[in-house]
C-alpha cells in the first residue's frame, strides 16, 4: 500500500496529506485488486495504527457493497475466511479493537450476511459462534455483529439504496429481507436466543457492558421473532431480576417495552402485562416516590406506557369482536394501572412525565366513547387536569432572554400537554371549564403577590380554553349561556385585575395574546377597550423594556386593532398621536437603538392605515390623516436619496439604502388597509400615493446600492397597481425604462412579474407600452442568458434556468391576455426569433417547467394565428417546427415521465397537437 498516502488517514494529518488519503480511498474502490492487500492487512494484523485498519475494512465494505458479484468463487471464499480469522485474532490480542473498527467489522459481517447467507453461507451464525464461544471478546463481536444484521433488515431509520424514489430497488430490498427473516426464523433463531440466554446466564453478574448489549440484541430482535420464545418463564424471570440490578435495568426495562410492543392475540397480551405488572409491583418498581434514579424512571414510564397502550390496544380489538366480558376485564386491568400512570405523569422531571402522556391520551378516548363515567373514572379525568395544569407551569430556571436546547423541549412538552387538554375537554367540557375558572380567579385574586409562572399559566390556561372548547369564527360570548357566561367573566378579569402591569415578561406576553385571542369580548363588553389599548400603548407593551415583548406586541397591536375595525372610531386621533414616535424613520447612524425594528414598524404602519381607512370620517379628513402619515416618510426619503449620492464608503451606501428602502416599504404597507369596500378612490388617498410614486421613482436612476432600492420600489409599484389602477400607469413607461438599464439575471426575474401583472390586469390598455418595451425587455433577458458562465457554477446555472422560466411565463401572459398583436407587429425577423426560442424551450432544455408554458404559449399562438387570416408563413411554422416539437420533447431522454411536472408538460404537447388538429 501506499505509505505516504496512509499517513492522511490520522485526523491530525495536514489537508494535503489527507486530501492524497482521499484520492488513494477513491483510487482502491475502482482498483481490480486492492481489496486483497487490504483483505491480507487484516487478516495478518500487518498493521497497527487503528485509522489504516478502519480504511481496510472500508475498501473490503465497499467491494462487497457494489462489486461483490464481479468476484470469482474463489475469491468470495477468501473475504468469508479474512473475516473468521480478524474474528479469532480479537480472542487472542493483548488489547481490544477501538469500538469504532469493531462497529466497521460488524457492519463488512452483515453485509457478508445478506450477501451470502441463502446461498453460500447458511452457517453464518454458527461458524461466528463456533469461533467466539463465550469468549467476552468474541461476544462482544457477536452481538455487535446481530446488531448490524437487524439494522440491515429491519431498521426503517436506514434508508439502504442509493435512490431512496427507486421503487424497484426498495421492493426487491424488502422481499430480499423478508426471504432472509423467513429462512432465519426457520433455521437458527432458535440457536441465537439460546446463546443470548446463555450470555446473559455467564454475564449478568460479572460484565454489565455485555449484558446489556445482549438485553438491547433480545429487544431489537423481538419485534420479528416468535415472541414465545422469549416471552416464558426463565426468560421472562431472568429480565425481571435484571429490573433489580442498577446497571442492568435500564436496558431490561427497554427489552420488556419491546416484548410488550410486540403484536399478538389481545386477551394473552392483557395476561402477559398482567403478570409482568404483578412481579414488577411485588418488587417494589410501582413505588415511584421512593426512586430518586431519574435515568432509570424515565425508561420505566416509557415500559408502563407501552404497558397501558398495549392494555388499551387489546381492549379496543375485543370491544370489536363483541367479547364484552374479556374487554371488561382488561378495562380492569388499564384502571389499575391509572394511579400508577398519575404518579408519573406528575412527576417533576419532564422526561419521565412525558413519555407516560401516549398512555394517557389514549385512556381519555376510552373514556370518551363510555355512555357513563363512574366516580372512580371521573376522580381520575380530574386528576389528570390538575397534573396537566401543575405541569404546564415554568419552572425557575427557565431562560426567557436566551432561550437554549432545555427551553426548546420544553415548549415541545408543553405542546403534548395541550393535547390532554384539548382530549379532557372533550372528555369532560364543564370540569375543564370550572377547573380553569377555579384556578383562574384564586390566581388573579391575589397576583400581585403570587409567583410569575403562576400567573402565566393561570393566564395560558385561559387562552387555551379557546382551541379546547371549540366554536366557529370565535364566538366564544353567545351560544351556551354557562360557558359563555364563565368566559366573559374571566376575560373581564384579566382586564380589570391590573394583570397586565405584572413585572415578567411571560406574563405580559401571556395577556396580550389572551386579550387578542378573544377580540369578539370586546363586542360584548366594549366599555374595557380604552384600558387594553393603553396596555398596548405604554410600558406594558410597544414601550416595554423586552426587545421580544416589543416585537410581539406590534403585530398583537396590529391584529387587535384590525379585529375592533368600527369600535375604534372614538380612539383612532389619540392612537395615532401615540403611536406618533414609534412611526419615525430609525436614521441610518451607528448605535441609534429605535424602540422598535424595522419589521415591526412595519405592522405599526399597517395598523396606523386600517385606523384611517376603517374611519367614519369624510374622504377629506382621511386624506389630511393619510398625508400626515406619509409625508414624514416622503420627506425624509428625499434627503436620504441626496445623501446616497454623495455617499463614499459603502457601508454608509449599504445602511442609507437599507433606510430608504424600510420608508418605501412603510409606504407599501399603509395601501395594505384598502379593501374592495373601502378603495384608495373612494377614501380621496389617490393624490398622496401618487405624490409617494413621483417621490420613490427617482431612486431608480440611482448607480448605487442598485439591488436593494429596485427591489423596494418593484414592490411598492406591485402594490400601487392594485390600489391605484388606471392612474398609475403614467409612471410605467419610465420606471421600466430604469429598470432594464445595466440590469443583472435577478434583476429581470423580479422585473418581468410586474410587467405579467400590469398586461394580466389592463390586457389593450397597455397594448401600447407593451410594443414598445417589448424587444428592450427581450433584448435584455437574450443578453444576460447569453453571457457566458463558468461550467460548475450552478447557482449561475439556476439563476440563468429562472429567467428562462420568467421570460416564457412573460409570453404566456401576453398571449393568454389577448395580446398575440405585441408580438405580432414585432417585425417578422423579431417574431421568428421569439418563436424560435420558443420551439427551444419545449424541446432542448430538461425543464419540465419551462417546457409546459411553452407548450401552452404555442398552442394559444395557433388557436389564435393557426386560421386561414393568420399571419404569413405561419401555417409553415406550424408543420415545419411546432409539429416536429411535440414529438421531440417526449422522445428527449431527460424526459422523465415518473417526475410530475413532466407529466404536465406531456398533457400540454398533447393540447398543442389536439389544437393544430382542431384549426388545420
Amino acid at each position: 500500500m501506499d505509505e505516504q498516502a496512509l499517513l492522511g488517514l490520522n485526523p491530525n494529518a495536514d489537508a494535503d496529506f489527507r486530501q492524497r488519503a482521499l484520492a488513494y480511498f477513491e483510487q482502491l474502490k475502482i482498483s481490480q485488486d486492492a481489496w486483497q492487500v487490504c483483505a491480507e492487512a487484516l487478516a495478518q494484523s500487518i498493521y497497527s495504527d487503528d485509522h489504516i485498519k478502519f480504511f481496510c475494512f472500508q475498501v473490503l465494505e465497499h467491494q462487497i457493497k457494489f462489486k461483490y458479484s464481479e468476484l470469482t468463487e474463489v475469491q468470495q471464499q477468501l473475504i468469508r475466511e479474512t473475516v473468521i480469522t480478524w474474528l479469532q485474532a480479537q480472542m487472542l490480542n493483548p488489547q481490544p479493537e477501538k469500538t469504532f473498527i469493531r462497529n466497521k467489522a460488524a457492519q463488512v459481517f452483515a453485509l457478508l450476511f445478506v450477501t451470502e447467507y441463502l446461498t453460500k453461507w447458511p452457517k453464518f451464525f454458527f461458524d461466528i459462534l463456533s469461533v467466539v464461544d463465550l469468549n467476552p471478546r468474541g461476544v462482544d463481536m457477536y452481538l455487535r455483529i446481530l446488531m448490524a444484521v437487524d439494522a440491515e433488515l429491519v431498521d426503517r431509520d436506514v434508508v439502504h439504496t442509493s435512490e431512496a424514489s427507486c421503487y424497484f430497488a426498495l421492493t426487491f430490498e424488502a422481499r430480499r429481507n423478508t426471504l432472509l427473516k423467513d429462512t432465519m426464523r426457520e433455521q437458527c433463531i432458535p440457536s441465537l436466543v439460546e446463546s443470548w440466554y446463555q450470555i446473559l446466564q455467564n454475564y449478568q453478574y460479572n460484565n454489565s457492558e455485555l449484558t446489556c448489549q445482549c438485553l438491547e440484541v433480545v429487544g431489537a430482535y423481538v419485534s420479528w421473532i416468535d415472541l414465545s420464545l422469549i416471552a416464558n418463564e426463565r426468560f421472562i424471570n431472568m429480565l425481571l431480576g435484571h429490573m433489580s440490578v442498577e446497571v442492568l435495568r435500564e436496558e431490561a426495562c427497554d427489552c420488556l417495552f419491546e416484548i410488550v410492543n410486540k403484536g399478538m392475540d389481545p386477551i394473552d397480551k392483557t395476561k402477559l402485562v398482567e403478570s409482568l405488572c404483578q412481579v414488577l409491583q411485588s418488587a417494589g418498581l410501582f413505588s415511584i416516590d421512593q426512586e430518586d434514579d431519574v435515568d432509570f424512571l424515565a425508561r420505566f414510564s416509557k415500559l408502563v406506557n407501552g404497558m397501558g397502550q398495549a392494555l388499551i390496544a387489546s381492549w379496543t380489538k375485543l370491544i370489536k369482536s363483541g367479547d364484552m366480558k374479556s374487554a371488561q376485564d382488561t378495562l380492569q386491568a388499564i384502571e389499575a394501572k391509572v394511579a400508577l400512570m398519575l404518579q408519573l405523569l406528575i412527576h417533576e422531571d419532564d422526561d419521565i412525565s412525558s413519555n407516560i402522556i401516549g398512555f394517557c391520551y389514549d385512556y381519555l378516548h376510552i373514556l370518551k366513547q363510555l355512555s357513563a363515567l363512574s366516580d372512580q373514572q371521573k376522580a381520575n379525568v380530574e386528576a389528570i387536569m390538575l397534573a396537566v395544569m401543575k405541569k404546564l407551569t415554568y419552572d425557575e430556571e427557565y431562560n426567557f432572554e436566551n432561550e437554549g436546547e432545555d427551553e426548546a423541549m420544553f415548549v415541545e412538552y408543553r405542546k403534548q400537554l395541550k393535547l390532554l387538554l384539548d382530549r379532557l375537554a372533550q372528555v369532560s367540557p364543564e370540569l375543564l371549564l370550572a377547573s380553569v375558572r377555579r384556578v383562574f380567579n384564586t390566581t388573579l385574586q391575589n397576583w400581585q403577590t403570587t409567583r410569575f409562572m403562576e400567573v402565566e399559566v393561570a393566564i395560558r390556561l385561559l387562552y387555551m380554553l379557546a382551541e379546547a372548547l371549540p366554536v366557529s369564527h370565535g364566538a366564544h360570548f353567545s351560544g351556551d349561556v354557562t360557558k359563555a357566561t364563565a368566559l366573559q367573566d374571566m376575560m373581564r378579569t384579566l382586564v380589570t385585575s391590573g394583570v397586565s402591569a405584572y413585572q415578567h415578561t411571560s406574563v405580559t406576553l401571556e395577556f396580550f395574546e389572551t386579550v387578542v385571542r378573544y377580540e369578539k369580548f370586546f363586542a360584548v363588553e366594549p366599555q374595557h377597550i380604552p384600558t387594553v389599548l393603553m396596555a398596548f400603548l405604554d410600558h406594558r407593551g410597544l414601550r416595554h423594556t423586552s426587545p421580544k415583548v416589543r416585537s410581539r406586541t406590534a403585530y398583537l397591536f396590529s391584529r387587535f386593532v384590525k379585529s375592533l375595525n368600527k369600535q375604534m372610531n372614538p380612539f383612532i386621533e389619540d392612537v395615532l398621536n401615540r403611536i406618533q414616535d414609534l412611526l419615525e424613520l430609525s436614521p441610518p447612524e451607528n448605535g441609534y437603538q429605535a424602540l422598535l425594528s424595522s419589521d415591526d414598524q412595519l405592522f405599526i404602519y399597517e395598523t396606523a392605515g386600517v385606523l384611517i381607512v376603517n374611519s367614519e370620517y369624510s374622504a377629506e379628513r382621511k386624506q389630511v390623516l393619510m398625508r400626515n402619515l406619509l409625508t414624514p416618510l416622503m420627506e425624509k426619503f428625499k434627503v436620504l436619496l441626496e445623501k446616497l449620492m454623495m455617499a463614499q464608503d459603502d457601508d454608509r451606501q449599504m445602511a442609507l439604502a437599507d433606510c430608504l428602502n424600510h420608508a418605501v416599504g412603510f409606504a407599501s404597507r399603509t395601501s395594505k388597509a384598502f379593501s374592495n369596500k373601502q378603495t384608495v378612490k373612494q377614501c380621496g388617498c389617490s393624490e398622496v400615493y401618487l405624490d409617494c410614486l413621483q417621490t420613490f421613482l427617482p431612486a431608480l436612476s440611482c448607480p448605487l446600492q442598485k439591488e436593494v432600492l429596485r427591489s423596494g420600489v418593484r414592490t411598492f409599484l406591485h402594490r400601487m397597481i392594485i390600489c391605484l389602477e388606471e392612474e398609475v400607469l403614467p409612471f410605467i413607461p419610465s420606471a421600466s425604462e430604469h429598470m432594464l438599464k445595466d440590469c443583472e439575471a435577478k434583476d429581470l426575474q423580479e422585473f418581468i412579474p410586474l410587467i405579467n401583472q400590469i398586461t394580466a390586469k389592463f390586457k389593450t390598455q397597455v397594448s401600447p407600452f407593451l410594443q414598445q418595451m417589448f424587444m428592450p425587455l427581450l433584448r435584455a433577458i437574450f443578453e444576460v442568458l447569453l453571457l457566458p458562465a463558468e461550467e460548475n457554477d450552478q447557482s449561475a446555472a439556476l439563476e440563468k434556468q429562472m429567467l428562462r422560466r420568467s421570460y416564457f411565463a412573460f409570453l404566456q401572459t401576453v398571449t393568454g391576455s389577448g395580446m398575440s398583436e405585441v408580438i405580432a407587429n414585432q417585425g417578422a425577423e423579431n417574431v421568428e426569433r421569439v418563436l424560435f426560442t420558443v420551439i427551444q424551450g419545449a424541446v432542448d432544455y430538461p425543464d419540465p417547467i419551462a417546457q409546459k408554458t411553452c407548450f401552452i404559449i404555442l398552442s394559444k399562438l395557433v388557436e389564435l394565428w393557426g386560421g386561414k387570416d393568420g399571419p404569413v408563413g405561419f401555417a409553415d411554422f406550424v408543420y415545419k417546427h411546432i409539429v416536429p416539437a411535440c414529438f421531440l420533447a417526449p422522445l428527449k431522454q431527460t424526459f422523465d415521465l415518473a417526475d410530475a411536472q413532466t407529466v404536465l408538460a406531456l398533457s400540454e404537447c398533447a393540447v398543442t397537437l389536439k389544437t393544430i388538429h382542431l384549426k388545420r
